[in-house]
């Protein structure tokens, strides 16, 4: 389809000189795509241990904090309760994490596992602990056989992340992982010392002085555990890194909200959620100022296990408690069309955690590891 045109578009008199400045504007473009930077994809993955569906579809239970207080104490009275309680469960939920209800999941991604909403999203791994759900979410597989109990001992399969840093030809400073529970140090790594990895009581080399300060600080706050550090020191040392080393791959694995839940501290719980948030904030923010990361990453949170469901088994999980297989899933990203809660919607599972991550790298996780699940669509 098109004209045959009986004379020359252009005068024969400007033909040589119009090849000319034609041929330099090739070459000026050429010159200045070569200098401009290319778009390089990242991706941060953020886990939230053992976080309930119920806290974060739902915000605060009233009936789990009733059932932590003595005596004739009404959950009315408390402190928490004014602070983060309201009528409905979307109301309630936006109190306690309001940045990630308000913005992230308005404007920005979406979150599948609100089962009240038809959707569901759960763990294949039988177990329903930390150890086997992180590894689930690594491998993009359940080892039932092999990954049994949350002893530190290291992975017996290269995960996700090594993957990508040969996949991309990454330094060890370009996949960051920074995790409150310190046997991430073993679940993240096949072959320890390929990643740069903090977790747990752990010292951060870094080149400020005020960084290495802080990695100091956490020594001297210890917590009620003996193998889990604050969260505060797991985000600001991510952020540290992040800043400095501008790695293409981050998980972020906080673990406040399940050592809060084991010792029965549900106002701690809430506290932790709603600390996440301005986690969440700072770094939405932060990426959004930085020319390499805006508009070219990628985040997915989740969970590496879910909760009993009632005021009576709410603090455990495990194979045997009914919920605890109940996870949530959300994505924020430019390829991902929805936005806010899932509905009705075939069930996901923690396995397709992995292939996508891969997904938005330009991995083929599935090619690699034909047992995985597949991505998210």
């Amino acid at each position: 389809m098109g004209r045959n045109y009986t004379r020359p578009l252009v005068p024969p008199r400007l033909r040589g000189p119009l090849a000319a400045l034609l041929g330099l504007a090739t070459v000026l473009a050429a010159v200045s795509s070569s200098q401009a930077p290319a778009a390089i994809e990242a991706v941060i993955l953020i886990t939230l241990d053992g976080a309930r569906v119920e806290e974060m579809f739902g915000g605060l239970d009233r009936a789990v904090l009733q059932s932590t207080l003595r005596d004739k104490q009404q959950a009315e009275d408390q402190a928490i309760y004014r602070r983060f309680w309201a009528e409905t469960p979307a109301a309630r939920r936006e109190k306690l994490m309001p940045f990630f209800w308000r913005t992230l999941m308005v404007s920005e991604g979406s979150i599948a596992g609100d089962r009240t909403a038809g959707s569901s999203a759960t763990l294949t791994n039988a177990h329903r602990f930390s150890y086997p759900g992180y590894s689930e979410i690594l491998l993009g597989e359940a080892h039932d056989d092999t990954i049994k109990s949350n002893d530190p001992e290291r992975n017996p399969y290269v995960t996700l992340l090594e993957e990508l840093q040969t996949r991309l030809g990454l330094p060890a400073a370009g996949i960051g992982v920074f995790a409150s529970w310190s046997v991430l140090d073993a679940i993240v790594e096949h072959t320890s010392g390929a990643l740069t990895v903090n977790a747990g009581f752990d010292a951060f080399e870094h080149p400020d002085a005020q960084v290495r300060a802080l990695s100091a600080l956490q020594f001297l706050t210890p917590t009620p555990w003996d193998s889990v550090r604050h969260d505060v020191y797991t985000f600001r040392l991510a952020m540290a890194h992040l800043n400095t080393a501008r790695p293409r791959v981050m998980y972020i694995a906080l673990g406040e909200t399940d050592d809060w839940a084991h010792d029965g501290r549900y106002e701690r719980v809430l506290e932790s959620y709603a600390r996440t948030d301005e986690y969440l904030k700072e770094l939405w923010t932060w990426l959004q100022e930085q020319p390499d990361y805006r508009g070219r990453t990628h985040i997915l949170m989740t969970t590496d296990h879910g909760r009993g469901r009632t005021p009576a088994d709410w603090r455990d999980h495990g194979a045997k408690v009914e919920g605890a297989q109940d996870v949530w899933i959300a994505l924020i990203s430019g390829r991902m069309a929805k936005r806010g809660p899932w509905r009705d919607h075939q069930p996901l599972r923690t396995t397709q955690v992995a292939a996508t991550l891969a997904g938005w790298m330009g991995v083929d996780w599935n090619a690699l590891r034909p047992a995985a699940g597949r991505p998210i669509p």
